[in-house]
């Protein structure tokens, strides 16, 4: 039986409705924290970029599972990955219309149809849902941003450590901040969770 491949036009809003209140203190706990890590910053913005491609593709596919797994043997900071793509999730829906036509251009070049329709009869690579227009917008936004998000980022992580990092950790509240007992809780959850995860890798 011969099947051909069908074009998803979807669009998808925001997935998830953040809890305000602990959930925000703890991001910004663990922002601060992954910002003034020994990490290398080369590793942090990897980190950061490929949180930001996971946050372009919607989930749930083998294409957004297969990336997520590439990280594991890449040396990026996982914590910077997860943190950043909660973060960018909240704000990617604003682009899905942007992203649904990058997707649904790359999906009707009539040269490529073929090649569509037999990936489309394969086993398994339906299940990357590659034929929904934002799930390939995503992918191919994710390409090609990839590279220059890095570099910014890179940018901006040692701006960050150059110019901001002490002012910040020698301010009062700052000092005030960390004591809160929350805070103390995130701290000691988050570095024992790095101790894991360098552990496992």
């Amino acid at each position: 039986m011969n099947f051909i491949y069908i074009i998803e036009i979807k669009q998808s809003g925001p997935e998830t409705e953040v809890k305000e209140g602990e959930v925000i203190i703890k991001w910004i706990i663990n922002l601060v924290l992954i910002l003034n890590s020994n990490k290398k910053i080369g590793e942090v913005a990897g980190g950061i970029t490929f949180g930001l491609m996971l946050a372009l593709i919607p989930a749930g596919n083998l294409i957004w599972m297969s990336l997520l797994l590439i990280t594991f043997f890449i040396k990026i900071n996982f914590g910077a990955e997860l943190l950043f793509l909660a973060i960018f999730k909240l704000f990617i829906h604003i682009f899905d219309q942007a992203l649904d036509s990058i997707g649904l251009l790359v999906l009707s070049i009539s040269t490529l149809e073929n090649v569509y329709i037999r990936l489309f009869n394969l086993p398994v690579i339906p299940y990357t849902r590659f034929n929904n227009t934002i799930v390939m917008g995503g992918l191919i936004a994710g390409i090609l941003l990839w590279v220059p998000a890095f570099f910014l980022f890179k940018y901006l992580v040692k701006l960050y450590r150059d110019k901001v990092r002490n002012k910040i950790s020698n301010s009062k509240p700052f000092k005030w901040f960390i004591k809160r007992p929350i805070v103390s809780s995130v701290i000691k959850l988050f570095v024992s969770a790095g101790r894991l995860y360098s552990k496992a890798r």
